[in-house]
């Protein structure tokens, strides 16, 4: 699989290629602020996969968390692109993002729903976990 995609203003654009190890919803209260309130829908993506073909992207994280995330975003426009967890060998895109959305189809999972709002919405029949589903 192919995916292409870049950022609202065209500054950053990406291309990752490979098959989604997992495609799904984040309700976790990190995603709400980077969503502007919403769940977080994304791919885990291959890394050796992914490559930005268009600028540079701004990295933004926590020093205050220990195993902070690193999340990449336009500094123009302020678009997030993708997240980078430490020991996950994959890297979190956000679907928003894509040229084709419809590409990503439908979650498989709704993780963190812990946080959820009662504004958010899951699927009936979605599975769910408060947290992460154990490996």
């Amino acid at each position: 699989m192919k995916l292409e995609g870049g950022c609202y203003c065209g500054q950053l654009r990406y291309v990752a290629e490979g098959e989604p190890a997992l495609k799904a919803q984040c309700h976790c209260r990190e995603c709400q602020y980077i969503s502007g309130g919403a769940p977080n829908m994304f791919m885990l993506m291959p890394p050796d996969g992914f490559s930005y073909t268009k600028g540079t992207p701004k990295a933004f994280k926590r020093s205050d968390l220990e195993n902070a995330v690193t999340r990449e975003f336009c500094a123009e426009c302020g678009t997030h692109l993708l997240t980078r967890r430490p020991g996950l060998p994959a890297v979190v895109l956000k679907i928003g993002t894509l040229d084709d959305p419809t590409l990503f189809g439908t979650p498989q999972m709704a993780i963190f729903t812990i946080d959820k709002q009662a504004f958010h919405q899951i699927p009936e029949g979605l599975p769910s976990f408060e947290r992460l589903p154990k490996r």
